[in-house]
């Protein structure tokens, strides 16, 4: 749990017992790869922090083109904001592509620990400013940035996925197809 606890620390301060109530209200599970922990269709009740391994957000279309909106490894949180939010039906897959070990906080239990520590509501406040940001700049990246532009924020961001994830889903990710990418990526490597 220190992990979590180090996260925290990154914005505010817990003293011991409040660190204590913030643990006795989260639950630690174990996912093995290919695990869908959310689909479309169900309520988000968690928030999930990756303590190991990784996971990925994700929809599909219609016509079965799969769209990565994020991927959260060791140290990351990730959920369904809106459904989490609103408590509507999630729009969303979440998808253990590595075994991970995650720590989830229920919304309920968000709620009580707001009451009872309130500098937590700063916490998550701040997690979710970082994340509209986060989310306005790769919009802005994929109206103006090349392909190629886009995957070098990719590998700048998330250096340590580019071994653990397939080209399709960082294919994805950047807003290409898997065929686009592999002849972008051959291209980039014989420069």
């Amino acid at each position: 749990m220190s992990l979590l606890l180090q996260n925290i620390s990154k914005h505010i301060i817990l003293c011991p017992e409040e660190q204590h109530l913030f643990l006795s209200k989260t639950e630690i599970h174990h996912f093995k790869s290919k695990t869908i922990i959310l689909s479309p269709g169900q309520v988000c009740k968690y928030s999930y922090f990756v303590n190991s391994g990784v996971l990925r957000s994700f929809n599909i279309t219609d016509n079965i083109v799969e769209h990565v909106l994020s991927f959260a490894c060791e140290g990351w949180w990730i959920g369904d904001m809106y459904s989490l939010f609103s408590q509507k039906p999630a729009i969303l897959f979440i998808e253990v592509l590595e075994d991970a070990e995650i720590v989830m906080l229920s919304k309920e239990n968000q709620e009580f620990l707001y009451a009872e520590i309130p500098k937590l509501e700063r916490f998550f406040r701040i997690l979710t400013e970082n994340s509209l940001v986060a989310n306005q700049e790769r919009l802005m990246d994929n109206l103006s940035l090349s392909a190629e532009e886009r995957f070098e924020k990719f590998r700048i961001k998330y250096p340590s996925l580019l071994q653990k994830i397939s080209q399709k889903q960082i294919a994805s990710y950047i807003g290409v197809t898997p065929e686009f990418f592999s002849k972008m990526k051959s291209k980039l490597l014989r420069k």
